[in-house]
């Protein structure tokens, strides 16, 4: 059950965009379209989970007074690989993530984790917290990213990751009633702003019901 807890926290509980409000940079950047989110989400999760795990590995012999320093080293060496490999295989992706692809090395989400978990617990326990942090980072991207997109362009454009080309497509809203502004830099942040809103509405709404049933429970004992 601990086990299970700390992948599914990852995801819900401590999501980190919409929870946390960790990795904002890359959130609101790279949400422009779909496939873009889903690259820089697949980038983040193959980075904290190498992290994690390489960090839960060798942290018993990491000097607490360096450990900082210790943790961007491997971070910054893990991300690189990744970008290396991004621009040899995915190179039409590496180009549309830019900046924001190398800008991972000082992502809260990554750095958070390694030092607030990785560093205290195994290497399984390490990964579980690492999956489940990078799918709810990745859920988080692409429900932003989808409804920029959809609202903003009037449809979903679906592309290959590893040669950019367009695989499918469809538009259900006609252009004159699309809404360019979602897909520039203000309607990120409007649109995040609203679905902010709405995820934690319906988290404290569940969390009530949790505390209403738990009072009936226990003054029907």
């Amino acid at each position: 059950m601990k086990k299970r807890k700390i992948f599914i926290d990852g995801i819900f509980a401590n999501n980190a965009a919409f929870i946390l409000f960790l990795g904002m940079c890359p959130t609101l950047a790279t949400t422009k379209s779909f496939m873009s989110a889903f690259g820089m989400g697949i980038a983040v999760i193959a980075t904290i989970i190498l992290t994690n795990v390489a960090i839960s590995a060798i942290r018993r012999w990491v000097p607490n007074e360096i450990r900082i320093p210790v943790l961007i080293v491997i971070i910054a060496s893990i991300v690189t690989i990744i970008e290396m490999l991004m621009q040899a295989f995915m190179y039409d992706l590496s180009q549309t993530l830019g900046v924001y692809l190398s800008l991972i090395v000082v992502n809260c989400v990554i750095l958070g984790r390694a030092e607030a978990f990785a560093m205290k617990n195994n290497v399984f326990d390490s990964f579980l917290d690492a999956l489940g942090t990078g799918i709810g980072f990745l859920a988080g991207l692409l429900a932003l990213a989808l409804a920029r997109e959809f609202l903003g362009t009037g449809g979903l454009a679906f592309s290959s990751l590893l040669t950019g080309k367009a695989l499918w497509s469809f538009q259900l809203i006609p252009d004159n009633y699309v809404i360019p502004l979602f897909v520039d830099a203000p309607g990120a942040f409007i649109m995040f702003g609203l679905l902010a809103a709405l995820i934690n509405f319906v988290v404290m709404k569940v969390a009530e019901n949790k505390k209403k049933k738990a009072l009936a429970m226990a003054g029907g004992k």
